[in-house]
């Protein structure tokens, strides 16, 4: 049982990593065979609804595990301290990989017209992680509208600066992005939580 329960998790793991690299489209059910050492044929077992369940339950999968990152960095750093950690993660990733990584959950929702279902996954996965950090920052004395609104700006500023780094072939854009977003966390965070006399 736990044979066929770690070659699902490996699957899902390597279907993630393929697709940040390659695409949903670009890859195929035997690439993801393959990058996993799973056995032929396994994968209809473990997936009877195909790619499309694959390619949901990958996004979940890794959307979870990115927001678990989040909420522990919101917990242990903050919000600003988070927000670097996951531009300077997705910063490494590009460079480890020549600019072909992105995000874990974009590409289901760039590419999941044959996907609907991965395509609410990706959807909720930015929500999480949205959730996480306007949390964050209404605990801090935040408004709560002010709290989503900034959470909202962090992390489609993120998303954006990455897919414009991997076309410029350049971190520019998550380097600026990581500037400016920290300035104004910080400006607003001290504006709410002004010194004591």
């Amino acid at each position: 049982m736990a044979n066929r329960s770690s070659a699902r998790a490996d699957m899902l793991r390597s279907a993630a990593q393929l697709f940040r690299r390659r695409g949903v489209e670009a890859t195929s059910l035997a690439d993801v065979i393959d990058h996993a050492g799973a056995p032929r044929g396994s994968i209809y077992h473990h997936f009877p609804g195909g790619k499309p369940q694959l390619v949901e339950e990958a996004t979940r999968n890794a959307g979870a595990a990115m927001s678990a990152m989040i909420s522990a960095g919101l917990a242990s750093a903050g919000p600003a301290a988070t927000v670097r950690a996951i531009i300077d993660g997705f910063r490494s990733e590009l460079l480890a990989t020549d600019y072909v990584a992105g995000c874990p959950v974009a590409p289901a929702a760039l590419e999941g017209l044959h996907a609907p279902a991965a395509v609410a996954a990706a959807g909720e996965s930015f929500s999480s992680w949205e959730d996480v950090i306007a949390a964050s920052l209404w605990q801090r004395g935040l408004a709560r509208e002010r709290s989503y609104t900034l959470a909202t700006i962090s992390i489609a500023a993120i998303e954006g600066a990455l897919i414009v780094a991997k076309a410029q072939r350049s971190t520019t854009a998550l380097d600026r992005t990581e500037t400016e977003l920290l300035a104004l966390l910080g400006a607003v965070l001290d504006a709410s939580n002004p010194p004591r006399p």
